[in-house]
């Protein structure tokens, strides 16, 4: 039978509507990342060696030996960032529905594909740049003597509006999802052009799911910081008791809050319990550094779900505009 244009219309509305519940639901979704081991394993490997290397740069820059504190401050750099791309890889994987790789390629395959992150966001900041110049070319021709009052009124809310918009597609757009697109296998061209249409078409969208999404983040973190510090007393009391040292409990608490024990008077601290500081630090770092991995895990695996999600839907708009007898046989 045929079809009539007004139904034909609705469908090709209904395609290029958003799905704001699925787009929701898989971004709440993402907290089950904190269950991926692999991922899990080379996030907090890459942060302890970045930790390493960024208290070995703190050491050098006391000791006034900047070349070295220079390197190891970029080592700290270098790990972090090939190791967050490691784990985005991982995550991206699960998010596709695709089998995941083992730990080693990732690791390989984020040393080879992760610089376009880079050069996307420097290319994009040149772009950026070239905005900056056009609206500085604009207010020299505010200054010019007749047309330039006139001129002026339509270059005030111009300014606003595009430095307000550019603002925003950088927090909730370039920022969060240029890594997602190079973890999908877009080049830094591709990424640069899919990160363009998505402020073109889905900026509202995509500021409502990043601001879900750094919700769920935050209360992630927030459960994990309680969960840390009430064991962390707990612990803290049962060890003064049981062992019978004579310390303050925060004493074997601050490595669990990313801190060390600075002892600055030996006399005053018993012996025997310098040695239970210092094993305390220790682990209390290592869980320091695991209840920080988790809600980046929770971001990583986020942004990959908003990513998906806003190209789901621009791939069915495309589809639905692309194949339009589809359209009708199904109306038929």
């Amino acid at each position: 039978m045929p079809t009539p244009p007004e139904s034909f219309a609705s469908l090709l509305a209904s395609r290029r509507r958003f799905d704001w519940w699925q787009a929701l639901v898989r971004v709440l979704s993402s907290i089950e990342a904190v269950r991926d081991g692999r991922a899990l394993y080379v996030l907090l490997a890459s942060f302890c060696g970045a930790g390493l290397a960024t208290a070995s740069a703190m050491a050098s820059f006391g000791r006034e030996d900047l070349p070295w504190a220079i390197g190891q401050g970029a080592a700290a750099l270098f790990i972090a960032f090939y190791g967050a791309n490691a784990a985005g890889l991982l995550l991206m994987d699960r998010a596709m529905g695709r089998a995941p790789r083992d730990v080693a390629d990732a690791v390989f395959d984020a040393l080879g594909i992760a610089h376009r992150v880079l050069l996307a966001l420097a290319m994009m900041l040149v772009l950026a740049a070239a905005l900056a110049g056009c609206l500085l070319g604009l207010y020299w021709l505010s200054g010019l003597p007749r047309i330039g009052p006139w001129l002026f009124v339509l270059v005030v809310p111009a300014t606003v509006l595009i430095i307000g918009l550019t603002v925003l597609a950088g927090v909730v757009v370039v920022a969060p999802l240029t890594g997602p697109t190079v973890w999908a296998g877009a080049s830094s061209v591709q990424a640069v052009a899919t990160i363009g249409r998505l402020i073109r078409d889905r900026l509202l969208q995509a500021a409502v799911l990043v601001g879900g999404l750094s919700l769920a983040t935050g209360l992630v973190g927030a459960a994990a910081s309680a969960m840390v510090l009430l064991g962390g007393r707990v612990m803290a009391e049962a060890s003064v008791f049981v062992l019978g040292v004579d310390i303050p409990p925060e004493a074997l608490m601050a490595g669990l809050l990313g801190r060390t024990v600075q002892i600055t008077q030996g006399a005053v601290v018993p012996a025997k319990a310098l040695s239970y500081i210092s094993a305390a630090t220790v682990g209390g770092g290592m869980v320091f550094a695991l209840a920080l991995v988790m809600p980046t895990l929770v971001y990583l695996r986020g942004v990959c779900e908003v990513y998906l999600a806003l190209r789901a839907s621009d791939a069915d708009a495309v589809a639905g505009l692309a194949d339009p007898a589809a359209d009708v046989q199904t109306l038929a």
